[in-house]
């Protein structure tokens, strides 16, 4: 599978999970096409930077999370946009977590432990990402 087909794949899966309620997303998320998303939306970490996350977290898959947050930080205009799409972003590894720690084999506390640096991570050095594009208001 292409790197395209699959980036498509799971912008459709984070659609799904939000429709159905497991994961939050705002409705301009839900109402948008995969094909408008495919422009926003390129999975864990800033498209330009050096540096990738990884899509996983001690094995649960939270690539629906980061695909939300880079909606969220498109779409956003002030502070607090981002601030809010940051708090989306740590709950919603969280709740895929949950859904995963089914599995006994799980390190749900390690993986916690993990989202939340995720979470301070995109909070402390998520700005240039968010600004990116963006001109200052008066």
């Amino acid at each position: 599978m292409s790197k395209l087909e699959q980036r498509r794949k799971d912008i459709a899966k984070a659609q799904e999970l939000a429709r159905s309620g497991v994961l939050f997303a705002p409705a301009a998320f839900l109402n948008a096409s995969v094909d408008e998303l495919l422009e926003i939306c390129n999975g864990c970490g800033a498209a330009d930077s050096w540096f990738r996350p990884p899509k996983r977290i001690y094995g649960t898959l939270i690539v629906y999370a980061c695909i939300i947050h880079d909606f969220m930080y498109e779409k956003g205009f002030t502070i607090e946009d981002k601030d809010e799409a940051d708090r989306v972003f740590c709950n919603n590894m969280n709740r895929l977590i949950t859904i995963d720690s089914v599995k006994w084999y799980k390190p749900t506390f390690l993986q916690r432990r993990r989202a939340l640096k995720y979470y301070y991570a995109v909070k402390q050095f998520g700005g240039e990402a968010f600004w990116a594009g963006k001109t200052k208001m008066a």
